[in-house]
């Protein structure tokens, strides 16, 4: 797994930061705050694509795509794959976006604004793209037999990757997938979700009685996917099993979550798992912080899981939500839960909302060992994508408490 975030960069110092519960928000600082009453949000912070880049030229990819390189090199190493030999096997490339090079669409509106020329900046317009995320990650490893596809589909993109992973390594037409998502924070998304409302001008409290809205945030989460019989060959150490995903797109909205579909797409990913809600240990909720999305996933675990509901928390209280990539980070959260032995907390909880009720794990991680976790993406448009992963316990297995 690879991660570029807020709490942090490797899965090591992520899952430090998780267990910590501490925060990513913090004030704005990649663009001009006028016109805005308040601008927390989730920043990387200090970011050098060169350190990433060893064939490629970074300058040629926006924000995103970068971040998307570095968080498959991380993953690819900590897979302990030769990048030699990957280079020649069948690989799907998949990674979820919701705004794809939408940092470099600020770019040539800022150019238009300041010299009023029309023509955009040819060499700005090549970075903005979607399919420029997943072509980044291809053309730095130059892979040769290899699919490569940007899945847009806002914030579930990432699990519907890791999905979608799944399915090329079930019918045999990938030996690996390298999946995930990523997006960068822009002044068009940031005004988005502002003007929408959907903006906490503090911090993202989910599940509370006074959460007030969503923090917007940037960051990558990438993950090497591969058979079991292909693992075990080459002696990699296998961190945990994708037992199965369900989707669902009811398009009750635009942007209103709808709980019928949420419950869909629950109980498909079950059934492809062949588990039951009695035995999900955790689940990482989408969990916004908004006052629409908290009620309507609640109402849908309690409609699937009944009062088996277990633990639930919402890592968009410490990272902020990472548009393409929150799903994907929340996956590598749900495994760092399986092979680090904790659940992570939601922060700043003060009082839990009645109609949210769950156990959200507030404010500090709780000692755990899951045998089967959940994460939860839901989408603008109805998308919802759910997948559920299963400890392994089998030769080369990651142990929890090992560090990963």
């Amino acid at each position: 797994m690879g991660v570029v975030s807020g709490l942090g960069t490797g899965t090591a110092e992520f899952a430090r930061s998780l267990r910590a519960g501490r925060s990513g928000i913090g004030p704005l600082e990649e663009f001009g705050r006028a016109g805005f009453a308040h601008w927390n949000v989730g920043e990387v912070g200090r970011f050098e694509a060169a350190d990433w880049f060893r064939t490629e030229d970074p300058r040629e990819y926006g924000r995103a795509a970068q971040f998307a390189v570095a968080a498959t090199r991380l993953a690819v190493q900590e897979a302990g794959l030769d990048e030699e030999e990957l280079r020649h096997r069948r690989v799907l490339v998949s990674v979820g976006t919701t705004d794809g090079g939408t940092r470099e669409v600020d770019q040539l509106a800022e150019l238009r604004h300041r010299t009023g020329e029309v023509r955009p900046d040819p060499d700005i317009a090549r970075r903005t793209p979607a399919e420029r995320l997943s072509d980044a990650v291809v053309n730095e490893l130059r892979l040769e037999d290899v699919e490569s596809v940007t899945v847009p589909t806002a914030c579930a993109a990432g699990n519907y990757a890791v999905g979608q992973g799944l399915d090329a390594l079930r019918d045999g037409e990938a030996d690996v997938a390298l999946c995930g998502g990523t997006d960068a924070l822009s002044r068009k998304t940031f005004a988005g979700f502002y003007r929408l409302g959907a903006m906490s001008p503090d911090v993202c409290r989910p599940f509370d009685a006074d959460r007030k809205g969503m923090i917007v945030a940037e960051g990558a989460g990438m993950l090497v996917l591969e058979p079991l019989g292909a693992a075990l060959a080459r002696g990699a150490r296998i961190l945990a099993e994708v037992l199965g995903y369900g989707l669902s797109c009811d398009a009750h909205h635009p942007t209103a979550p709808d709980r019928d579909g949420v419950v869909r797409a629950v109980r498909a990913a079950h059934r492809d798992a062949g588990v039951s809600g009695a035995e999900v240990d955790y689940v990482s909720a989408h969990g916004t912080g908004t006052k629409a999305n908290d009620i309507v996933e609640t109402a849908a675990l309690r409609e699937v899981f009944g009062a088996d509901l277990p633990p639930v928390s919402a890592l968009k209280s410490m990272l902020g939500h990472t548009l393409g990539a929150a799903s994907a980070l929340g996956t590598i959260a749900c495994v760092l839960a399986i092979t680090e032995g904790f659940l992570p907390p939601t922060i700043n909880h003060r009082t839990r909302d009645p109609e949210c009720d769950v156990d959200c794990v507030p404010n500090v991680a709780v000692a755990a060992r899951p045998q089967v976790t959940q994460n939860n993406g839901m989408a603008f448009g109805g998308n919802n994508a759910v997948l559920v992963l299963g400890r392994y316990d089998g030769p080369g297995a990651a142990g929890a408490g090992e560090g990963s």
